[in-house]
């Protein structure tokens, strides 16, 4: 009869033993399966894809319909368009350009005659294209292969068949408000030209802030709840005492650390240049979903990984979060969030704000003082 027991026992044993053991081979394999469906690379890549250009044009599209009230002027501002991939990169939206560009043979977007050149250190960002400015983007499929290549790389061997990469893969609505993240950028450059140049400063002075930054973060985590509270918080009256406790701990911040007047500017022309791109980026998205009466244009109804805008409210906390995770990353990407935040609580506490932080001298911060005091 003991003998019997035991036997139950081990087999008890065994059972609770396998059972996890076969749901991880079970996730592992759906994982497998699920890399069975990432986007497939483009047939060709000296042309934009049809899903690049219908992206592209959804990305016009809510330029178009809702770029005013995203910010005032920004919508009817004529902006070309530049996205590349690792071998080409592509000019839309410019008659004329320079003699380096050529035309994209047996092709067109929306009708017209785009441009191409060979892709060399390309960058997301406002950029050059002979006497105007264009803004400048990878292309959706460049980015995802991008981060699913780097993620490979850190898998160890036996996980880099079984991670799940598709989890990786962003919606197309990042794609497209990120082309009006850059597209702002040119905005900023063409009606703000002092103020973005002042901005531009920042720069040089990277490598003297960020090893002053190591000794803040205790500094930055307070600062940076304090501001996340304020955004969250569900009346003016709370949310306006923790934006002044946000400000307040950021003077203490800068005095008990000595960051001379150059490095407090590093911060507030980030936060300029940066945190506002970001809020137009988000703030299109939201008006994309919010806005009565909008409808992608129906090219997207071939894109699977287009959600319809209807994810934005995940996208936004997934923002917020991402901002208290910027403390101890050593990259000026903290001050885009910080900007978003302090450009959200200006939409609640000053509505002409915009107006106003157009002119050179002036930053965010400055503005949300005003506001909050």
């Amino acid at each position: 009869m003991a003998s019997v027991v035991r036997s139950r026992r081990r087999t008890r044993l065994l059972l609770f033993l396998a059972v996890p053991l076969i749901a991880c081979l079970g996730l592992a394999t759906l994982s497998a399966l699920s890399n069975l469906t990432l986007p497939p690379a483009p047939a060709r890549l000296d042309q934009l894809s049809p899903l690049d250009k219908s992206r592209l044009q959804e990305t016009l599209h809510l330029k178009s319909e809702l770029g005013e009230a995203i910010w005032p002027a920004f919508g009817a501002k004529d902006i070309p368009v530049v996205v590349w991939n690792s071998r080409y990169t592509f000019l839309v939206g410019m008659a004329q350009p320079p003699a380096d560009w050529e035309r994209v043979p047996e092709d067109d977007f929306l009708g017209q005659l785009y441009y191409r050149q060979a892709t060399q250190d390309p960058q997301n960002f406002a950029v050059r294209v002979g006497d105007r400015w264009a803004a400048c983007l990878a292309t959706k499929w460049e980015t995802d292969n991008f981060l699913i290549s780097k993620f490979r790389e850190m898998m160890p061997g036996p996980f880099k068949l079984a991670f799940p990469y598709r989890l990786i893969v962003q919606p197309s609505e990042v794609q497209m408000t990120g082309v009006l993240h850059e597209a702002f950028h040119v905005f900023q450059v063409e009606t703000a030209q002092a103020q973005f140049d002042d901005s531009e400063k920042a720069y040089p002075d990277g490598r003297r802030y960020w090893a002053a930054d190591a000794a803040m973060h205790a500094d930055w985590t307070a600062e940076i709840d304090r501001l996340a509270r304020a955004v969250a918080a569900p009346t003016d009256a709370e949310s306006r005492a923790l934006a002044r406790e946000f400000l307040a701990q950021r003077q203490q911040r800068r005095q008990a650390h000595g960051l001379d007047s150059a490095l407090v500017d590093y911060e507030r022309r980030f936060e300029w240049l940066e945190g506002l791109a970001k809020y137009v980026e988000l703030s299109a998205w939201r008006a994309a979903a919010t806005t009565k009466g909008y409808a992608a244009l129906p090219a997207l109804d071939a894109d699977a990984d287009f959600r319809h805008y209807t994810t934005y409210a995940q996208r936004r906390s997934q923002e917020m979060d991402q901002m208290k995770r910027q403390v101890g990353q050593e990259d000026e990407t903290r001050f885009y969030y910080t900007g978003l935040a302090e450009a959200t609580l200006l939409d609640r506490f000053m509505p002409d704000w915009k107006a106003r932080v157009m002119a050179k001298g002036v930053w965010l911060e400055d503005l949300l003082q005003l506001a909050v005091q």
